[in-house]
């Protein structure tokens, strides 16, 4: 493959939408399968090392562990620092009057195609996300819906779309209803094939009739739950016009899982919150940046490569490398710093509300398959700069590694050597030393939660005075922050390293699995 390659033909390339080593055949097939069992190879490596150290050279164990601990205190700081400036940013762009401050430019010529999927999520939630729709300052004849219901939901998931545009299509440019036919080869039962199919019925039935450029229309992919504030659009569209070059550029907004938070567990809202901090942190460095959930992206690009890919879990991050590989590493994502609302997990009890949290946590960590992609992509196409494939090579390995590993190493490496160490080790003064050691650089690095729950309180709805327990809800609410060195291990590492050891085995997840909601609207 030649630089002078061009986007189309790239994309043409009968690997560019791959999604696992058994779409492939002979070597590549070989390859691809080497590159899926990375990520695990990595982790259990390290995992297994430090155990074996502990029990054969657990001196070098203890010293490994020291240093590993003060790393990880330098790491909380900076990424507490990181996350400090985006929350200044995250409330200034809150309170900018984004109407006048775009006023100097001209915007009445864009258009902003809204995707809403859904499956079996109760009418009132739909509807919630179309009025914070219709409740935006931006100009609503050039705002498109395009309401994507599946077709395997059944009927009343069909009458919902038909309802919602018979009520709403007055007061929007146009909204298409897109169902989404159930059985179609090549495809899973998942989000990336019911965005497509929506993106490709509004292209043909409404975008190609009235003639409007491709390079005018920004597409925000939602997930139904997704409230947004009044004026999303007008920051959205601001950075779109002033950004260096908007159709090789995606645009990723801060999710807040602030929708039902009350009504949430402590869990749940540390979980959702946890989320919402690593998308802030990564807001601030923009080079590692890729989208996640809701995001938005130029029609004309998506257009480009056949919009979302059909045959796997992680669109919503798949697509982000599918533009950057077909674009030869000139690709990137804008943080526009601008909060989009959306719901923390929950279920009628808290054992079921657990195991959704564990799902869900398990589904977004699945976006592991992106790193065979990538690589695979980074070896096929020598387009790239060797200096850009080198260094996401390495934050991506790097992430997803220390997602997996840090955690559990946190919670045993200060007790691994004593117990597995031997009386001879046991006996020496470095053995007695290392609880004390780890355990207070460990609370040195706690000191982060402080910040953690500043930030978490000034996005939480206030409750009413008289709400019964306020005072009390107040208080577990900070308080909560004491479970993360828990649901960081249970809800990050485990189903982290559940799901690379999954990929490396080869035991593909082939359905998207839809987080039950639970919302009570009316409050």
């Amino acid at each position: 493959m030649n630089k002078n390659q061009t986007l189309k033909s790239y994309a043409q390339n009968p690997y560019f939408h791959v999604a696992h080593a058994r779409d492939l055949k002979g070597s590549d097939r070989v390859l691809y399968r080497a590159l899926e069992m990375v990520p695990a190879l990595i982790s259990w490596s390290t995992i297994l090392a430090i155990i074996g150290l502990s029990i054969y050279r657990p001196t070098i164990a203890a010293y490994l562990i020291i240093a590993f601990d003060l790393y990880w205190l330098l790491k909380t700081f900076y990424l507490s620092m990181h996350q400090r400036y985006n929350w200044r940013r995250l409330k200034h762009n809150m309170q900018v009057d984004w109407g006048e401050k775009i006023g100097t430019l001209k915007y009445e010529h864009i258009y902003h195609l809204v995707i809403l999927p859904f499956y079996k999520e109760p009418e009132d939630m739909v509807e919630a996300a179309i009025q914070s729709i219709l409740a935006s300052t931006y100009d609503k004849s050039h705002i498109i819906l395009a309401l994507a219901a599946e077709e395997r939901a059944g009927k009343e998931a069909v009458s919902i779309a038909h309802r919602m545009k018979e009520k709403y299509e007055s007061q929007f440019g146009h909204i298409t209803v897109a169902i989404h036919p159930e059985g179609k080869g090549g495809e899973i039962k998942g989000k990336g094939p019911n965005i497509t199919f929506a993106a490709e019925e509004v292209k043909k039935n409404y975008i190609n009739p009235e003639h409007i450029p491709y390079e005018d229309i920004i597409v925000s992919a939602f997930d139904i739950d997704t409230v947004i504030l009044p004026q999303y659009f007008l920051c959205l569209t601001w950075y779109f016009l002033t950004c260096e070059n908007p159709h090789k550029t995606s645009f990723q907004p801060v999710p807040l899982y602030n929708n039902n938070i009350w009504e949430a567990t402590a869990v749940s809202r540390v979980a959702a919150f946890s989320s919402t901090f690593w998308q802030m942190i990564q807001q601030e460095r923009a080079e590692k940046l890729t989208t996640f959930s809701s995001h938005a992206i130029s029609f004309k690009a998506l257009n480009e490569v056949g919009f979302w890919q059909k045959n796997m879990i992680s669109d919503d991050s798949r697509i982000f490398w599918n533009l950057y590989l077909a674009n030869n590493g000139d690709y990137s994502t804008v943080a526009i710093s601008y909060p989009v609302s959306m719901d923390a997990t929950t279920a009628p009890t808290t054992w079921m509300t657990l195991k959704n949290i564990y799902r869900q946590q398990f589904r977004w960590l699945w976006g592991v398959e992106n790193v065979p992609y990538m690589l695979f992509g980074f070896i096929k196409n020598k387009a790239i700069p060797l200096k850009k494939r080198v260094y996401h090579t390495m934050v991506q390995l790097e992430g997803w590694w220390s997602l997996a590993t840090h955690p559990l190493l946190i919670l045993l490496l200060g007790w691994l050597p004593l117990v597995l160490g031997g009386d001879a080790f046991r006996d020496t003064v470095l053995s007695y030393n290392l609880p004390y050691i780890t355990r207070n650089l460990m609370l040195a690095a706690m000191l982060g939660l402080v910040l953690a729950m500043a930030v978490a309180f000034s996005f939480m709805p206030q409750l009413p005075l008289d709400y019964p327990n306020r005072k009390r809800k107040y208080f577990f609410a900070g308080a909560q922050w004491l479970l993360v060195p828990f649901t960081i291990v249970i809800f990050g590492a485990i189903p982290g390293i559940h799901a690379q050891t999954r990929l490396a085995f080869g035991k593909y997840v082939g359905e998207f699995w839809v987080t039950p909601k639970h919302r009570d609207l009316k409050k």
